[in-house]
């Protein structure tokens, strides 16, 4: 089960023996027994369920991740070593504590760092190199994924560190990141990566000199630019039954090298939009296609940007992944919503 949470939380691809190792630690977590990682299951609100790959990448991993982060990554080995209950409780709730504090960091951040590009004459480059002085350097690598996501181009985050300034990047398909961060060595302390991220450290003084040359010998075009949805199969929302909820669950686990077949529909007539959750991170909607089928929808994604794009009573293409709702014994069938692409008049 440790293996299966390692190879999920770093990112490695859910292949060949990796992809045996997270299948059987998965069945493990199903009955574990271990005092600390039990508290942190139930402190994530995980308890008598399933463990998927999903929640170790989003809700166990960054909790597990977040103490080394903001302090130190002793917190979540002792927690995993800790024999006491009492003790794990109280280990748990403060990684989940600090985990909040990352996720409260990482969003003010971003949106920071999306103004700071909108208002700027940031936005007509094509690499994006932002400097945010007051960003902890635990999330730059988080934010500059957010930034690459809102603007589709290559992002880097610079912070102040003790002595110099630190950097972390994140780029798009067409973009080598480290190939390009190559050409410019001279400008770093340190720098180091591969070709969809990397990190970096240099003077103060010559982030400007990095914008602008990164910019100036791009051979990124505008086409480059533009993000591309793909798809796996054109599908009617009123094709989805539990039954292929099921099917499709043989697929599993998902993650990076085996990703959730992905299903799209045109024609999708959008109603009853509302924000949900104490966060206000949840958008539902129920989404109507023109045999007069409804279904109901969830986006995670940036809300506020959803809706500046997808308004109530307009026809959108959607992508989607299908699931299932279950609420007060009830269970209804619904969709993950993915990307969305305005209606061609």
């Amino acid at each position: 089960k440790y293996a299966a949470i390692a190879t999920i939380g770093d990112i490695m691809p859910l292949r060949d023996e990796n992809r045996i190792l997270v299948k059987r630690g998965l069945k493990d977590l199903a009955k574990n027994q271990d005092i600390g990682l039990n508290a942190l299951i139930r402190e994530c609100g995980l308890s008598d369920r399933n463990i998927t790959s999903y929640d170790i990448g989003f809700r166990l991993g960054p909790c597990l991740n977040a103490s080394g982060r903001l302090e130190s990554a002793s917190y979540a080995v002792d927690l995993l070593l800790e024999k006491d209950n009492d003790e794990a409780c109280r280990l748990a709730e403060k990684l989940k504590v600090l985990n909040d504090e990352r996720k409260d960091m990482t969003e003010k951040c971003a949106k920071v760092a999306i103004e700071t590009v909108e208002s700027t004459s940031l936005a007509e480059d094509k690499v994006l190199v932002v400097y945010l002085p007051e960003c902890h350097e635990s999330v730059a690598g988080i934010v500059a994924g957010r930034v690459r996501e809102r603007f589709n181009k290559p992002s880097v985050i610079i912070t102040d560190s003790e002595d110099i300034c630190k950097g972390s990047g994140r780029s798009i398909e067409n973009y080598d990141m480290f190939d390009e961060l190559t050409k410019v060595k001279e400008l770093f302390e340190k720098f180091g990566g591969h070709k969809m991220a990397a990190g970096l450290s240099l003077k103060k003084e010559k982030i400007d000199i990095l914008r602008k040359r990164l910019n100036e010998n791009t051979i990124l075009s505008d086409k480059d630019l533009v993000k591309t949805l793909w798809i796996d199969v054109p599908m009617p929302v009123s094709y989805i039954t539990e039954k292929l909820i099921k099917d499709l669950e043989s697929l599993e686990p998902f993650g990076n090298g085996n990703e959730k077949p992905i299903f799209a529909e045109n024609h999708l007539l959008v109603r009853n939009m509302r924000v949900l959750g104490k966060s206000s991170n949840v958008l539902k909607m129920k989404l109507v296609n023109e045999k007069n089928y409804m279904i109901d929808a969830l986006y995670f994604g940036d809300i506020n940007d959803f809706c500046q794009r997808v308004k109530e009573g307009a026809r959108y293409a959607f992508s989607y992944y299908p699931s299932i709702n279950e609420y007060m014994g009830k269970r209804t069938v619904q969709v993950i919503i993915g990307g969305v692409r305005q209606e061609q008049t």
